[in-house]
């Protein structure tokens, strides 16, 4: 069945907290993708940000992001007073982007205040603190440990911290196991609050597809607490990182700094990390998007004392045995699989094994010749097409950083003159919902035809990105009914009957 949908993270809805949330606004969406007519709302990762504010650098691969929490929603629990909420809201409500360092600077002063007031007895809570046993305790005590060293990335700790489960951390004072229960607690607060917006979603028939990067941090909860799993030295430090080859757009190629994984260790343990991972990711989301799928097959490996990326090398990855053991384990898993960059036949090979739905960027379309695969006709149905992802260029920031040529041929293909950005933009889009793609996920800002001002990040540069967010305004009545025309057209209607009169104020 045809489906559409809209790319919205999370931290670039409209809100009163300086950053999108759950707050009310984030069902206003969910009315939003109804009342458009689509089936799918896609998110980027909900993990913690950490050093460069991108959610693929998270100290966990399971926790959530404690900036999405709705401070209204504390108070309305009375963990947090009126006057408390309205001051700390006067102090955010005036920032356009998210400003990760006031963040980082003051919500962890008034989830404290909440968390002070909150009864950890509550059977919901144990009940939470069992189900998410298998990482939430590690975690917890990562960030406690993490904050009493005033914030000390984990290659800097002292040797005996180094080692989770050597003993040395079974002796901490009070505060420490205080502030550990605090992280619980942020925790708890987290998963309640978005699977209310999930279980709402889910009501007007809108699944949420979520989006769990490949790698983990070398600062991260999960290699403190699960070290054998990758290539470390005896300081716990990373002997190899990942990174992406040398190519016509990078020549010293990208140096990611993840640590890599212990493959052999990893199927000697049965992949329960992995196992554990993806069962966790179903709690949140009803689709998951795997980053970097290539590197399940093959990945690309760099000495960890490089400055480039120049020096890597190839080397084999799990393949389909990893996916074999996670769909026993995870049966009722669903995955779309980020199946981009350097694609060999060994990976095209692995994607049809899995029977997982690829990926179509039409920005990659109209360099090459006719047999260029994200070119609309080489499609078959079990792909999903975008117009770009949140890497790449806006639609209509493409129009003016494309070679001309490419712009040329577009024109071409699409037998339209296309005079401006704007055009280039409409058709983009037009493509990628008139392929015969099964689904099809349109970045927000592509609708609202935004250049790359609303770009949300470069690969490779650090700082400055993951701030984009949406005025009220720009959720319009005139945008809802055109999504919707476009969606009927095309085929990928959720609701059938007349157009929609009722729309966001």
């Amino acid at each position: 069945m045809r489906k559409s949908g809209i790319l919205m993270p999370v931290f670039s809805l409209p809100s009163d907290w300086g950053i999108g949330c759950f707050s009310k606004e984030a069902e206003e969406f969910v009315d939003f993708l109804v009342r458009s007519g689509q089936s799918y709302w896609q998110l980027l990762p909900l993990s913690p940000t950490a050093y460069g504010d991108s959610p693929y650098q998270s100290p966990s691969a399971f926790a959530g992001n404690p900036y999405f929490i709705d401070i209204a929603a504390l108070c309305r629990e009375g963990l947090l007073t009126e006057e408390e909420a309205e001051s700390y809201r006067k102090l955010c409500s005036t920032r356009s982007r998210v400003d990760y360092n006031f963040l980082y600077t003051t919500r962890g002063d008034i989830l404290l205040k909440a968390f002070s007031r909150f009864d950890t007895r509550s059977p919901d809570y144990i009940s939470f603190k069992d189900t998410e046993s298998y990482w939430l305790g590690d975690y917890a005590l990562f960030m406690a440990i993490k904050e009493t060293l005033g914030g000390a990335p984990l290659k800097d700790w002292p040797g005996k911290l180094k080692h989770a489960h050597n003993g040395a951390t079974a002796d901490f004072d009070v505060d420490t196991i205080r502030r550990a229960e605090f992280h619980k607690f942020v925790q708890y607060q987290f998963m309640k609050q978005w699977l209310g917006i999930k279980k709402y979603a889910n009501s007007k028939g809108i699944q949420i597809i979520g989006d769990i990067p490949i790698y983990v941090a070398a600062d991260s909860a999960d290699l403190w607490s699960h070290s054998e799993l990758f290539e470390l030295g005896s300081d716990l430090n990373p002997v190899t990182v990942a990174g992406c080859p040398p190519d016509r757009f990078d020549k010293r190629g990208q140096l990611w700094g993840n640590p890599i994984y212990d493959w052999e260790q990893h199927t000697k343990d049965g992949n329960r990390w992995w196992i554990e991972r993806i069962k966790r990711n179903m709690r949140l989301y009803d689709v998951i998007r795997l980053d970097h799928f290539r590197g399940f097959e093959s990945f690309y490996s760099v000495p960890a004392d490089s400055e480039t990326a120049e020096k890597g090398e190839w080397r084999k990855g799990p393949g389909i045995e990893l996916f074999n053991a996670i769909k026993k384990g995870c049966p009722h898993a669903k995955f779309i699989a980020e199946d981009l960059g350097f694609i060999t036949d060994s990976v095209r090979k692995l994607l049809a094994d899995t029977g997982f739905a690829g990926m179509k960027i039409l920005q990659f379309a109209f360099e090459g010749t006719e047999d260029n695969v994200y070119l609309p006709h080489n499609y078959t149905a079990n792909n999903v097409v975008y117009t770009g992802t949140h890497d790449n260029h806006t639609a209509a920031g493409w129009a003016t950083a494309a070679p001309p040529s490419a712009v040329k041929r577009m024109a071409e293909y699409v037998n339209t003159p296309l005079s401006c950005r704007e055009d280039v933009c409409r058709s983009l889009v037009h493509l990628a919902m008139t392929s015969v793609a099964d689904t099809c996920i349109i970045p927000f800002y592509d609708y609202l035809e935004r250049g790359d001002e609303y770009r949300i990040n470069i690969p490779g540069k650090v700082g400055g990105h993951w701030t984009v967010r949406f005025d009220r305004e720009d959720f319009s009545g005139v945008l809802v009914r055109r999504i919707w025309h476009l969606t009927k057209l095309s085929g990928r209607l959720k609701h059938t009957g007349v157009e929609p009169r009722m729309v966001l104020k």
